[in-house]
């Protein structure tokens, strides 16, 4: 399978550009990022008032789809409105409707911060919408056996702080909001796990991603996203995506 080259670290804003430049151009991809785009779009109806913000925007586009959310990453990058880290949030107390990330959260290395901080800064009734790794038996194959990131199901709520981009746990979402969900609703009763759903079996892999060659043609998407659609209706345990949807509660919690 073609590797594509890079000559630029990881965590450097440079490899991140280049990421955005391949899921510009490569059409199969660039698709998934739209269905992946719409389900953030689908839930700003449902928001109160207020900003909206992209966390780890990197070589997204989010901006195109929706014009309003204020885009951040604590890369100083050309095309983010923002930049700051997501432990410490440039806004004031109840300021946010919303917070999106898309493969975001399982970089950030202090979860219990970062969901403190975001309690701070959402209105009651704003939401988190995260599109995450999926800790399923076939997610688990391809992450553990095939993927670059470290995926440890038996890990912490923190993670080595190495790199905005190299520091990571693929299975921390599912360490939070599924294995450690109590504990979630004990340290944070003013938050609520709304849904979570799983999905994407096979498009992120036969897109090749941002390391690899497309393994199918783009006109191909339609076929291949009816067949995700059987697998992940069949079990959650094809999927290797996760939407999780966090919600404030209405009324404060002590």
């Amino acid at each position: 399978m073609f590797r594509y080259k890079t000559q630029h670290d990881l965590d450097s804003p440079a490899r991140t550009l280049q990421h955005r430049e391949i899921i510009l151009r490569k059409a199969f991809l660039r698709k998934l990022y739209d269905e992946w785009y719409g389900i953030f779009e689908k839930e700003v109806s449902k928001l109160p008032e207020g900003k909206i913000v992209e966390l780890g925007s990197g070589g997204g586009y989010l901006k195109d789809i929706l014009p309003d959310v204020i885009t951040s990453d604590i890369l100083e990058l050309p095309h983010v409105d923002m930049v700051f880290s997501a432990l410490e949030m440039p806004f004031g107390d109840k300021e946010l409707s919303g917070l999106f990330t898309l493969d975001t959260f399982h970089h950030i290395p202090d979860s219990h911060a970062f969901l403190k901080e975001a309690g701070r800064v959402l209105k009651p009734g704003g939401k988190m919408i995260m599109i995450e790794p999926a800790n399923s038996w076939w997610g688990r194959l391809i992450y553990k056996n095939f993927h670059h990131e470290p995926f440890d199901e038996k890990g912490s709520w923190q993670i080595p702080s190495t790199g905005p981009m190299s520091g990571a746990n693929g299975a921390l979402p599912w360490i939070v909001f599924m294995r450690d969900r109590e504990r979630f609703a004990k340290e944070f009763p003013g938050l609520r796990i709304e849904k979570i759903s799983r999905h994407t079996p096979l498009r992120y892999l036969l897109s090749g991603g941002v390391s690899f060659r497309s393994l199918v043609p783009s006109w191909s998407f339609g076929f291949f996203r009816a067949i995700d659609k059987i697998l992940a209706g069949i079990s959650g345990q094809f999927s290797m995506f996760m939407t999780v949807v966090v919600v404030k509660r209405n009324v404060e919690t002590p």
